[in-house]
């Protein structure tokens, strides 16, 4: 099918509709969090869950039904980072987890999703397997942060893992889009 044969996709799908609830339950995941005592605890881990399974969600609807929309594209990273961005800053506020992890992941984070947005006139590089084992890993390090109980080291290693991760997938990104801008310039004759 050509391009200016597809079928308009209205921004008010259901995929769209799930990213603007993982958006939405931010805040209520942030108050949780901040709430003294395990139950509000779980609560935060309940919202934290909830939202990281419409991350998922949202992307796999996207695709197989055909409602890939310029608001998703834009609205669907911003959700991501929200999520695990707020999470990360709520554990260091509450020196559960050191502010150098913190500034590390976001930093690339927000770096990718800056550099996402620069190409998005020009192309787009789709995830790598990599990108998504780094967010299985930061959601399942979020996880065990979240939990009551749950042994240091366990926190750790699995952190550990999704900063490494987290890291590697970053330059890798990076590396796709330096010779994804050469590949356009020379297309272009430059």
């Amino acid at each position: 099918m050509k391009r200016d044969e597809r079928r308009a996709v209205s921004p008010w799908n259901i995929a769209n509709v799930l990213t603007v609830l993982r958006l939405v339950l931010v805040p209520f995941f942030v108050v949780c969090l901040f709430l003294p005592g395990t139950g509000w605890r779980i609560a935060a881990l309940a919202v934290f869950a909830v939202a990281s399974i419409t991350d998922h969600l949202d992307g796999e609807l996207a695709r197989r039904y055909g409602l890939i929309t310029d608001f998703g594209k834009i609205a669907d990273p911003i959700a991501d980072k929200a999520l695990t961005g707020a999470a990360l800053v709520c554990l260091s506020v509450l020196e559960e987890l050191p502010w150098w992890v913190t500034l590390v992941i976001l930093g690339r984070e927000l770096g990718i999703t800056a550099l996402r947005f620069v190409l998005l006139r020009h192309a787009v590089i789709p995830a790598s397997y990599g990108g998504k084992v780094k967010t299985v890993l930061q959601i399942a390090a979020i996880v065990l942060y979240l939990l009551p109980g749950v042994p240091d080291m366990l926190r750790w290693v699995v952190m550990g893992a999704a900063v490494v991760v987290t890291v590697l997938t970053g330059a890798d990104y990076v590396l796709r889009a330096v010779k994804l801008r050469k590949v356009a310039r020379q297309a272009r004759g430059e």
